[in-house]
């Protein structure tokens, strides 16, 4: 006897109560032996689906099997999805086997709702068998599989249902492609994939477009990306958010800020998704007051935590801790993105020991577990505050204790740490016994490290180790350059002179950006372009004979050794970061900080310039280099004058 969900629907409550009830005093034993009436079973069965009721579903669904009785499909598809949602693994297998034991099987919809269900349950295997028994396949059964192998990262696979499905006459459709995309191992995969997508005609579709913006930016081709987006007049939020997006994580923070004002000249409202990126491309402009704009407009949506998480990071890597503990105090729901932000940012704007507590005294009693990038700020923590018996503690531990094998990162900020205590003799046989072989970044730490305990012969030795890795780094060159000019080695600066030549190696302009008045204004080394450089240089001109008097000097080892004295000192006046500490000093109210961001490693002699200025002007000036934060006040650095 068949009874569909529609008859079961129509039925009058009251009289359906007492089958119910009658139903629910059952135990196990006695339904199976007792075998109620077949609609009562049916009935039972339905009601426990839609209550997500699982275990009394199954035990319904095991004595409609003893009966050989199918019910309908919707109540079927109710229990997958709430085996996919509970991660059911075995209860939903017995579905599986329950609805296959029709003679005629299942609908096409429900065998696609356990492939679904396989794919979720990264069960590939399972999904393979399933498909293969499969009669009739439409797109979405391919599309199903293709998604579940692309989200498990098996992209052959994926690529190989896509041909398999031409083959078979089936058309893709927008999910397919989206799906696809996913599983580009190359440009060359891409561009074949957004040659088919033109043939078919989806390129005008707002997911496809977006899917392609997307990929365009993992791959690094952001322009192929903005020509995606270029194509045709965009009428949705979606395709502004992707794009927006990726120059945003692409450090393209100018460009995502230049989109998004487009975007709102075009009508469009922001959501979520659109704050979350325009944040971090303030992040990565270290543009506090725009964020904070950005922040004001926050408060009329709901705030999630991925964007409470942005929010977070902003304020940290903007080095405004202030707004950052507000915002960590009062987010409702935090993650271990949350935790290790916080933890990260205090460590990395010189709180170390704050950070160091958060993690022993709240993270570790009531937060989430921590993970690999807890660690690396945990660790970093240690190396800023130079807590070498603590740093030994946690890397000794953290595999022991929390799972997180140590690796590179973990490595490096080790090395960082007995580079800054001065055991450069440990940190070079620390490298050589890594489990992992060490990169250009963890010899970097170690430069540094021989650069301010003066170790000349370690320096070159390790110069050259990093040259090894990465012949282009020009940095290294002049570093090394200016090591051998300093042992009047003139015949070795000579020789790494002419190699750089040879190699057509230049030195980066050094470049410094500030924001005031809403807008960003960046200096390049020696360009006097700014229209208040009368202005600035009038500044500098002004701070140098009073910071001179508290023990100042030109520090000329940061300048190329082939100048004069007098043009040596010249230079140093015109490094970006001190054109745009003087601008700061003129254009913004001594209650605001001067936020600084600039491309290459602040100099000594620029450090000891905002060290001074901070004290005998009672500012706070925030400077932040690829490898520091520092934060002067009163005379005195952050990061405790080791960078």
């Amino acid at each position: 006897m068949k009874t569909s969900l529609k008859s079961i629907l129509q039925c009058p409550v009251r009289p359906f109560l007492p089958s119910l009830l009658h139903f629910s005093s059952f135990t196990r034993t006695q339904m199976l032996d007792n075998a109620p009436n077949p609609t009562t079973l049916i009935q039972s069965f339905t009601r426990f689906c839609y209550q997500k009721d699982i275990p009394r579903a199954i035990e319904a669904m095991n004595a409609l099997q003893k009966h050989q009785i199918q019910v309908d499909p919707i109540s079927y598809s109710e229990l997958i999805k709430c085996c996919i949602a509970r991660g059911s693994v075995e209860e939903g297998k017995l579905v599986h086997r329950h609805i296959w034991s029709n003679v005629k099987g299942p609908k096409m919809f429900l065998n696609n709702m356990l492939l679904n269900m396989y794919g979720k349950f990264n069960l590939l295997d399972d999904a393979r068998n399933l498909f293969d028994k499969m009669v009739e396949r439409n797109v979405v059964t391919w599309t199903t599989m293709i998604a579940a192998y692309s989200n498990n990262k098996i992209n052959d696979e994926a690529l190989k249902f896509l041909i398999l499905m031409f083959r078979e006459g089936v058309i893709p459709n927008m999910f397919t492609f989206s799906s696809v995309l996913r599983a580009c191992d190359g440009l060359s995969t891409l561009w074949q994939l957004h040659c088919c997508i033109i043939k078919v005609g989806l390129d005008s579709d707002v997911f496809v477009r977006s899917a392609l913006i997307d990929i365009y930016s993992k791959w690094g081709e952001l322009h192929s990306g903005l020509s995606v987006f270029e194509e045709m007049i965009t009428g949705d939020l979606v395709v502004w958010n992707s794009i927006i997006g990726a120059f945003a994580q692409n450090g393209n923070g100018d460009e995502a800020l230049d989109l998004f004002k487009q975007m709102k000249q075009a009508g469009f409202p922001a959501n979520q998704a659109t704050l979350t990126s325009v944040l971090r491309a303030c992040t990565s402009l270290a543009l506090a007051e725009l964020g904070r704009q950005v922040h004001a407009h926050i408060m009329k949506f709901e705030r999630d935590l991925i964007l409470n998480n942005a929010l977070l990071d902003m304020y940290c890597k903007c080095g405004s801790l202030e707004d950052a503990n507000s915002t960590f105090n009062r987010m409702t729901e935090k993650d271990v993105i949350s935790w290790s932000t916080m933890i990260s940012g205090l460590a990395q704007n010189g709180h170390s020991r704050e950070a160091l507590d958060i993690f022993e005294f709240l993270m570790k009693a009531s937060g989430p577990k921590p993970n690999y990038i807890t660690m690396v700020g945990v660790l970093f923590a240690c190396s800023h505050a130079g807590l070498e018996e603590d740093g030994w503690h946690y890397f000794r531990s953290m595999n022991t204790t929390f799972g997180i094998k140590p690796g590179k990162e973990h490595y490096g900020c080790m090395v960082d740490l007995l580079g800054r205590v001065g055991k450069l003799d440990e940190a070079i046989k620390f490298i050589h016994e890594m489990g992992c072989g060490a990169d250009a970044v963890i010899w970097r730490s170690l430069l540094g490290a021989c650069r301010i305990h003066k170790n000349t012969d370690l320096a070159i030795y390790v110069a050259k180790k990093i040259l090894e890795l990465e012949p282009q780094d020009e940095g290294t060159y002049i570093l090394l350059s200016n090591i051998y000019a300093n042992s009047q080695m003139w015949d070795e600066v000579a020789k790494v002179r002419r190699i750089m030549s040879d190699r057509g190696v230049r030195k980066e302009p050094g470049c410094s950006w500030i924001e005031v008045g809403k807008q960003l204004h960046a200096f390049v080394f020696g360009d006097k372009s700014h229209p208040l450089m009368d202005k600035i240089i009038l500044e500098l001109n002004q701070l140098i004979p009073k910071i001179m008097e508290v023990g100042y000097f030109p520090d000329t080892n940061f300048v190329m050794h082939d100048l004069e004295m007098e043009q040596k000192e010249d230079s140093l006046r015109f490094h970006s970061e001190k054109l745009a500490i003087a601008l700061g000093l003129i254009s913004l109210s001594r209650e605001k900080p001067v936020r600084i961001m600039k491309n290459l490693r602040i100099c000594g002699d620029c450090h000891a310039f905002a060290k001074l200025v901070s004290m005998v002007e009672s500012r706070h000036i925030v400077i932040r280099d690829p490898v520091r934060y520092h934060h002067f006040e009163n005379g005195n650095c952050s990061c405790g004058d080791y960078w």
